[in-house]
């Protein structure tokens, strides 16, 4: 193809065919990891979430986890380092947590923490930080395997790492900034005012279900690329379902019906099968026990 120094047309033909061989040159890998993903896919998080910044959730949310630990145990409810299902949870946490980076950046900083108390709630939660509880109930009661049991951590720590909470809280800040905004231009009120009630709220906030459903797609990537089976997703909600006895548990309130979850599950599972099959088995290596 001919070409004429000092056409502009020319120069944009030489950057375009020098970007070609650029990118083709590019390893293979490379270009995968550009182009894609491999496990499940549920798009960016929110732009509510810029409305509250995340280390003033995290602050607030390790807050009222360390006062709800406090309280567990002034009542003796708090499960000691050497309990057998404390341990098993911990060791679980061990094995998802290196992967969450990948959903957030900012986990690398969290100061992770797993505790168990005991109750008979069908319970767990993440709050954000990566701070970690599950009732035993949840345990007991369902008599979860070490399958279940990462699909269910799975999904709680997906919550954490999209942010869900910090959506919610974006979003409520957002309903007050028509009311705060006129105010803040006429010096009568400032919109910071906002995040002062974050601890109390992040105890009562309820997840829609599209947060359920994206937590239960990111938490089944999680668990597989910990090298847990990701068709363990099926027994549990299973299991959710049977205890449920025609009203859906406490941790069940806002999320989809089994039927759904389970449905959506088993769609995703060619994507999260490879990562569970091809997780490299440590000789000699014992995975957590029930205990």
């Amino acid at each position: 193809m001919a070409t004429h120094p000092g056409c502009s047309l020319c120069s944009r033909r030489r950057l375009l065919l020098q970007g070609t061989v650029s990118l083709l040159a590019w390893p293979a890998a490379s270009l995968q990891k550009a182009w894609a993903r491999e496990g499940v896919e549920v798009g960016g998080n929110s732009l509510f979430t810029r409305l509250v910044p995340a280390e003033t959730i995290e602050k607030s949310a390790a807050q009222q986890y360390a006062q709800m630990m406090q309280q567990a145990a002034a009542q003796n409810a708090l499960a000691g380092k050497d309990h057998p299902q404390l341990r098993r949870l911990r060791a679980i946490a061990q094995q998802i947590i290196p992967h969450a980076m990948g959903w957030n950046p900012r986990a690398s900083h969290w100061k992770w923490e797993v505790n168990l108390i005991g109750s008979k709630q069908i319970n767990a939660f993440c709050m954000p930080g990566g701070k970690i509880a599950f009732y035993s109930g949840i345990l007991d009661q369902l008599k979860l395997g070490n399958d279940e049991t990462a699909t269910v951590m799975g999904h709680e720590v997906a919550h954490a790492l999209r942010e869900h909470a910090r959506e919610r809280l974006g979003k409520n800040a957002a309903t007050g900034i028509g009311a705060t905004l006129l105010s803040g231009v006429l010096g009568l009120g400032d919109l910071g005012q906002t995040v002062t009630s974050y601890g109390a709220q992040l105890l009562t906030l309820q997840f829609s279900r599209s947060d359920e459903s994206e937590a239960d797609l990111v938490g089944m990537e999680l668990a597989a690329r910990a090298g847990f089976d990701p068709r363990a997703g099926v027994s549990l909600w299973q299991k959710m379902a049977a205890a449920s006895k025609g009203a859906p548990p406490q941790w069940l309130s806002t999320h989809p019906s089994g039927n759904t979850r389970i449905a959506d599950i088993e769609a995703n599972l060619p994507k999260v099968m490879p990562l569970f099959e091809r997780h490299p088995a440590q000789p000699g290596s014992v995975r957590p026990s029930p205990g």
